[in-house]
């Protein structure tokens, strides 16, 4: 199936993190994809020109145009009629300061599998979100980055955009009938990932989720989280490595469980960023896996958990190692300090 997405903007609450707390009503910006028959039609910008120029802005990147990503197209079909019903939903949490079009190619990739796939831009936590009017939100939070205890407060808001994201999409609305609503997960990366962890943990309409290189700033409950987790890392996320977060947490999810790392990916390896390296004038990291191959193990890898776990189709890729992808390790049993 084409993959397509369809912006919806919802209003919620305040944020429970001081930087944006004065903001009265707190406005998300959630983009779907989903699977359909449609061909033609308008593909979807990566991102705006304001996004794209303060995204560029704000990570320091001078060496291409400021409307280089707003040029870019995506493989989605905008305001495409969707095909199916009573799909699986994925929520996708993007990283701290990034949009979430960094995360477009695993989106595209699970529409195109047969799911929906609703990925949250958290305002005032990227360089820049579009909301419905056209404003542009700026990032509030990036410079208490450091402050003491602002990524455990992040993770919590982000929870909490979550579940207000959840109630919109499962009530009734033009497009309620696409969603299963007994069939949710979460994935995320870095404090994105962090936060599919303190979601579990509040809201029990996830039956699953994926942390992709995220330090787990939200504490499970010592009585554990029993639905099925995912640990998918770079490098420094072995056991015993620099975040021993993950450590901590592995004896604490009490369901079905994995943790993968793959050798050679860095923190940008599970987003679109290295796939934009060539465009944007960035030369990659030093002994990193190349871009397309660190995006095929990401899709491949998360798409096999989702299909086990909200389509009910077991798959022994998930059980061990396997020669077709050597770099992915299965810890903690056959992984350690690299």
């Amino acid at each position: 199936a084409s993959r397509v997405q369809r912006p919806e903007h919802c209003r919620g609450g305040t944020h429970p993190y001081d930087a944006v707390q004065h903001v009265e009503a707190r406005e998300l910006k959630v983009t779907l994809w989903y699977p359909t028959e449609q061909r033609d039609g308008q593909r979807s910008p990566y991102m705006t020109a304001k996004e794209a120029e303060l995204l560029l802005k704000g990570s320091g990147i001078s060496t291409a145009p400021y409307d280089t990503l707003s040029r870019t197209r995506t493989n989605a079909v905008k305001n495409a009629d969707p095909s199916g019903r009573k799909l699986p939903l994925v929520v996708l949490s993007p990283g701290f300061t990034k949009p979430m079009s960094t995360l477009t190619s695993l989106a595209e990739e699970l529409a195109s599998r047969g799911y929906v796939v609703a990925g949250i831009d958290h305002t005032h936590e990227s360089y820049a979100t579009t909301l419905s009017d056209g404003r542009v939100a700026e990032c509030l939070a990036c410079d208490s980055d450091t402050d003491p205890g602002s990524h455990a407060a992040l993770v919590q808001g982000r929870a909490a955009d979550v579940s207000f994201v959840l109630d919109q999409l499962t009530s009734e609305w033009d497009g309620h009938d696409l969603i299963d609503r007994t069939r949710i997960a979460m994935v995320g990366q870095s404090i994105g990932g962090a936060g599919a962890v303190a979601a579990m943990v509040k809201d029990p309409r996830i039956r699953a989720g994926i942390d992709m290189d995220g330090t787990t700033y939200a504490r499970i409950p010592k009585s554990g989280l029993s639905r099925p987790f995912m640990f998918l890392g770079s490098h420094k996320h072995v056991p015993g490595g620099r975040d021993n977060s993950w450590d901590r947490d592995w004896k604490l999810l009490t369901g079905w469980k994995r943790w993968l790392v793959l050798s050679d990916a860095e923190h940008q390896s599970f987003t679109d960023i290295p796939l934009l390296a060539d465009v944007l004038g960035i030369e990659p990291l030093p002994g990193m896996m190349p871009a397309a191959r660190g995006a095929e193990l990401t899709r491949t890898y998360v798409a096999a958990f989702l299909d086990q776990h909200l389509k009910s189709r077991r798959q022994p890729l998930l059980d061990k190692p396997t020669s077709r992808y050597p770099e992915v390790e299965f810890c903690p049993a056959t992984c350690g300090q690299s």
